[in-house]
C-alpha cells in the first residue's frame, strides 16, 4: 500500500512557511493544542460509562450512545471535510471544531437528564467532526517534510500526554467530592481556554501551512515505490473529472478500515462492565482510562516508527490488538480486565495516528480534505456498528461478543491482505 520511506528522504526545510517556524515546531506546538484538548474531552470521555449508569442507562444504551458518538465524530466529516477543502478555510474550520468541544464539556458535568447527557455526550463529538478534517489537512502539510508516520504519531502521542493527565484530574476531583461529576467535569475548562488560545497564536504564526509541503517537494526526490512508480500522495492531482475522483487504493484501505472498526468495543461498554461487576470503583475508571492513553502514546510513536520504515504492513497489528481486548477486558479478573483496557488502549493508538497517515500517502494534496471527511464517514459508520454490537451483545452473552469481535478481526485481516494485494498489483 505505501512504500517504506526513510526519514532522509523527505529532510525537513531549515524554516517553516512563517516567521521561521520549522515543520516540526508547527507539529509540536499544534500538538501542545491536541494536548490541552484531550485533557479535556478525554477527561470527561474517561467517565461517560459510569455518568450514564447513573442516569438509569443500560449497557445497551451506553454502547449506542458511545457508538453514535464516535459515528457522529467521523460520519459527519463527510460534511464538513468537503465543506472546509472547498472554502480552503481550515483554520476557521479547526477553531470552530475546537470551541464546540470546549462547551459541552464541562456542560456535561450540571446536567441531572439521561436524555440531555446523552446529547452532550455526542454533541462534544461533533465537535471533533467539524475540526478534524482541517487540522488533519494542516499537519499533513507539515508532516511532508518530518516523515508521515512520524509525525502523526509525535501528534498523537502528546494528545494522550492530555489524555492521561485529563482522567487523572477528573478522577482526583472525584475522589474529593464523593463522586459529583459537576466539578470534576467543571475544572475541565481551564485547559479549554489555554488550548484556544494557543490555537489563535498558531495561526497568526502560521497561516498557510501548505508552504511547508511545497518546500518538502522541491528539496527532495521524487517518492517511487519498487516497481518505480510514484507513490500516490507524491503524484500531481488530474485536471479534469478524475480531478474529483479518489484513488482506488483509497477505498480498499477504506474496506479494510470500516471491517476493524465494525468488530472494536468502544471504553464505554468496558467501563460499565467494571463498575456493574464491581471489579472497580466509580473514581478508579478515569485511571484505567488515563493507563489506556498511556499505551495510546506509546502504541502510537512505536507504530509510527515502523511505518515509516516498513510501510503499511504495520497495520497487521490493529486486528490483533481489536480482538485481544474484549477477550481480556471483559472477564470477571481484575489483573486480567485492566490488561484488556492496555490492549484497548493501544488499538486507539494503531487507530488515531498510523491510519490517518496512511490516506496522507494515498491521496493527493488537493483532495486530502475531502479524503479525510470521506475516511471518517466510513469509519463512523463502523464505529456506530461497533459500539451498538458491543452494547447489544453485552447484554446477551460476554462469550458470544467476544466470538463475534475475533470473527470480524479475522475478516479484517484477510481485508488488509487483500488491499495490499490490489496496492501492488496496480503498482505494477
Amino acid at each position: 500500500m505505501k512504500p517504506a520511506r526513510t526519514a532522509s528522504a523527505t529532510p525537513e526545510p531549515s524554516e517553516g512557511p512563517a516567521r521561521g517556524l520549522s515543520a516540526w515546531r508547527f507539529v509540536v506546538v499544534f500538538g501542545g493544542v491536541s494536548l490541552l484538548m484531550d485533557f479535556v474531552y478525554e477527561g470527561a470521555r474517561s467517565v461517560t460509562g459510569p455518568l450514564l449508569a447513573r442516569l438509569g442507562a443500560s449497557a445497551a444504551l451506553v454502547g449506542v450512545v458511545t457508538g453514535a458518538g464516535e459515528a457522529a465524530a467521523l460520519g459527519l466529516r463527510l460534511v464538513s471535510g468537503p465543506l472546509a477543502e472547498r472554502s480552503r478555510r481550515f483554520w476557521a474550520w479547526t477553531i470552530g471544531g475546537y470551541v464546540l468541544t470546549a462547551v459541552t464539556v464541562p456542560v456535561l458535568g450540571l446536567t441531572g437528564v439521561l436524555w440531555a447527557a446523552c446529547t452532550l455526550v455526542i454533541g462534544e463529538r461533533v465537535g471533533k467532526a467539524v475540526r478534524s478534517p482541517a487540522k488533519d489537512t494542516l499537519l499533513s502539510h507539515a508532516t511532508a517534510a518530518t516523515g508521515r508516520g512520524r509525525g502523526f504519531a509525535v501528534h498523537e502521542a502528546m494528545d494522550q500526554v492530555g489524555a492521561l493527565v485529563g482522567p487523572l484530574t477528573v478522577a482526583g476531583v472525584l475522589a474529593l467530592t464523593g463522586g459529583d461529576y459537576a466539578p470534576a467535569l467543571g475544572v475541565l475548562a481551564l485547559p479549554g481556554v489555554a488550548a484556544l488560545a494557543l490555537l489563535f497564536r498558531l495561526r497568526a504564526r502560521v497561516p498557510d501551512p501548505v508552504g511547508y509541503e511545497t518546500t518538502a517537494d522541491a528539496a527532495a526526490p521524487e517518492a517511487r515505490d519498487s516497481s518505480g512508480a510514484l507513490d500516490s500522495s507524491e503524484q500531481p492531482v488530474p485536471a479534469g473529472p478524475r480531478a474529483r475522483k479518489l484513488p482506488r487504493a483509497f477505498w480498499a484501505y477504506s474496506v479494510f478500515t470500516a471491517a476493524t472498526l465494525a468488530g472494536f468495543a468502544t471504553f464505554g461498554v468496558f467501563s460499565y462492565h467494571l463498575t456493574v461487576r464491581h471489579l472497580v470503583s466509580t473514581a478508579m475508571v478515569p485511571v484505567l482510562y488515563a493507563a489506556a492513553m498511556a499505551a495510546d502514546a506509546v502504541a502510537a510513536l512505536v507504530t509510527g516508527w515502523l511505518y515509516d520504515r516498513f510501510g503499511a504492513q504495520v497495520l497487521v497489528v490493529l486486528p490483533l490488538l481489536s480482538a485481544a481486548a474484549p477477550a481480556l477486558a471483559l472477564t470477571d479478573t481484575v489483573a486480567v480486565a485492566v490488561a484488556g483496557v492496555l490492549v484497548w488502549g493501544a488499538a486507539v493508538g494503531v487507530q488515531e495516528s498510523t491510519l490517518r497517515a496512511t490516506v496522507a500517502d494515498l491521496v493527493p494534496v488537493g483532495r486530502r480534505a475531502s479524503a479525510y471527511g470521506v475516511f471518517a464517514g466510513i469509519m463512523g459508520a463502523a464505529a456506530l456498528a461497533g459500539g451498538t454490537l458491543a452494547g447489544v451483545l453485552y447484554d446477551v452473552s460476554v462469550p458470544l461478543l467476544i466470538v463475534v469481535v475475533a470473527g470480524i478481526q479475522a475478516a479484517a485481516l484477510v481485508l488488509l491482505w487483500v488491499t495490499r494485494a490490489v496496492r501492488s498489483t496496480r503498482a505494477h
